[in-house]
């Protein structure tokens, strides 16, 4: 049981990155020079 919880865990976390990312290229999406950034999971 304590494995599934630590997959979840592991996959929530990545998802959280994932979206932080998007929020952070969104917000940024008009500043000049800006270039957006990409979350990469192994």
């Amino acid at each position: 049981m304590l494995r599934g919880l630590w997959s979840a865990a592991c996959g929530m976390s990545a998802h959280k990155m994932t979206i932080d990312v998007i929020a952070n290229n969104l917000a940024n999406v008009n500043t000049a020079g800006f270039k957006r950034s990409r979350a990469d999971f192994q």
